[in-house]
């Protein structure tokens, strides 16, 4: 994961000037999908601006977290 951060953060600062400060998070998530749910996870991205005023990434995260049983420290979470 650190290679992955590091090299597409240096990637990204190549394609336009307003991206020289980008930076990724301190900590990250990862989560696997089916196959067969990749055009319905493809339309989420392409709608998750306005996905996102009606439900936060934050709501989301936790709920997602939550649905499933995974266990988590909320202060690490937005750290």
């Amino acid at each position: 994961m650190k290679d992955i951060k590091k090299n597409s953060s240096s990637w990204i600062k190549t394609k336009e000037r307003s991206f020289r400060n980008f930076h990724w998070q301190d900590g990250y998530g990862a989560f696997s999908i089916r196959q067969c749910d990749i055009r319905e996870i493809t339309k989420y991205i392409a709608a998750q601006k306005e996905h996102h005023h009606q439900r936060t990434f934050q709501e989301e995260l936790i709920a997602f977290l939550d649905e499933y049983g995974m266990t988590y420290d909320e202060r690490y979470l937005w750290s």
